[in-house]
């Protein structure tokens, strides 16, 4: 009766089941692995973001595939701010990043075709590939004191049947942004192959420096598709506010945006209520942003003042976002780390293999956990991993 492409194995692994009983105890549990900014203490300015929400333009239908020009020039004043140019045409506003890549994934592939994604990365997009019968192929990203491209894995991993290549920029959970000498031979390499590329800049706005990160917003190397949205930015995943950018060489560019047109028309699928209110969302979403990057830089001291000191385990390099990675000993597996500090300490972290990295000795926190719960977290994590 069902489509092979929803046979995924839906069974709770052993974390989860652990997980699942250590909350339904009802004691104490520091997670460690929150990443929702709504449950983490931060303060939001309640009354501008709820009277965005009663224009009363929302109660006339006037459909646009694109988004709402309202929404559009709110999108292309974020990107001003940021000294990049981006007409509205090339704007297309969606519910979520999720339903970006859905758009992107039937524009360029046919069922069985190939995109090419970072490891380690996000696992979400196993599930949206499925969903549209997208093959993934893993390139790796190397780590020496700090990350990198591994431009030779990548190569090798295009086939005929590639059609694109996922940057995520900073990458989730490594938190190493693009650089301009790698976005050179991915648009080498793209447009030698007939490839176009998806760039996630969800987290483009946390870096740990000052300095502007680089974003892919108006690449013209090859045809580009950037996605980015509140959830992030302004720190309100309920509002599923999101938006599509396309660059690139012209001719492809303008057939790149006559075919998206169509799809998006297909499902008009963004309310008025929250395309109206996008303008005082981005707006708001400064002081947001301030606390937010506050908490990471703070947590992010803490883990250095803890794990300094010993020699168990180390915190790899990152330069944005809001992640983690701490490398364990070489004969700790992470699952079974993870699992122990859970039922022992009831304290909970993600094991890395959740993100494909290669050697199973990382776990991944969040740094937006609440700062005390954070400290003793960590704290609890140090003891466990030196056999105290």
């Amino acid at each position: 009766m069902f489509a092979d492409r929803t046979n995924w194995n839906l069974s709770a692994n052993r974390l989860s089941q652990a997980l699942a009983a250590a909350r339904a105890s009802r004691k104490p549990l520091l997670d460690l692995t929150v990443s929702n900014p709504t449950e983490c203490g931060f303060t939001y300015n309640e009354q501008s973001i709820l009277r965005a929400l009663t224009n009363p333009a929302a109660l006339r239908y006037e459909p646009d595939p694109r988004g709402m020009r309202a929404a559009r020039a709110a999108v292309a004043v974020y990107y001003a701010e940021r000294s990049k140019h981006v007409p509205l045409d090339d704007i297309f506003i969606n519910t979520s990043t999720s339903e970006a890549y859905s758009f992107t994934f039937q524009l360029l592939c046919n069922p069985g075709d190939e995109v090419l994604i970072p490891a380690p990365g996000y696992p979400l997009f196993d599930f949206l590939a499925d969903l549209h019968d997208v093959k993934l192929v893993r390139y790796a990203l190397l780590y020496d004191h700090g990350w990198q491209i591994d431009f030779h894995a990548l190569q090798n991993a295009i086939t005929a049947r590639s059609r694109a290549i996922v940057v995520v920029n900073p990458n989730n959970p490594t938190g190493h942004y693009i650089k301009k000498p790698e976005l050179q031979q991915l648009n080498e390499i793209c447009a030698a192959r007939g490839l176009a590329l998806i760039a996630d800049e969800v987290f483009l706005d946390f870096p740990l420096e000052s300095s502007t990160p680089l974003s892919l917003v108006r690449n013209e190397g090859t045809l580009t598709f950037t996605t980015s949205g509140v959830s992030k930015i302004c720190g309100l995943p309920q509002m599923k506010a999101s938006w599509l950018v396309i660059s690139g060489p012209a001719k492809l560019k303008s057939e790149a945006i006559s075919r998206l047109e169509v799809i998006a028309d297909t499902y008009l699928s963004m309310n008025a209520p929250v395309q109206l209110a996008l303008p005082a969302l981005l707006t708001e979403r400064q002081e947001l942003q301030r606390q937010l990057l506050s908490r990471v830089k703070g947590n992010l001291a803490e883990l250095d003042r803890q794990i300094v000191p010993q020699h168990a385990c180390s915190r790899l390099e990152m330069e944005g976002g809001w992640y983690s990675v701490i490398r364990l000993p070489a004969t700790i597996d992470d699952e079974e780390f993870a699992l122990r500090l859970l039922q022992t300490n009831r304290v909970h972290v993600h094991p890395g293999h959740f993100y494909d990295f290669a050697a199973r000795n990382h776990i991944v926190l969040s740094l937006i956990t609440p700062k005390e719960k954070f400290a003793d977290g960590v704290a609890q994590l140090i003891s466990e991993a030196s056999g105290g």
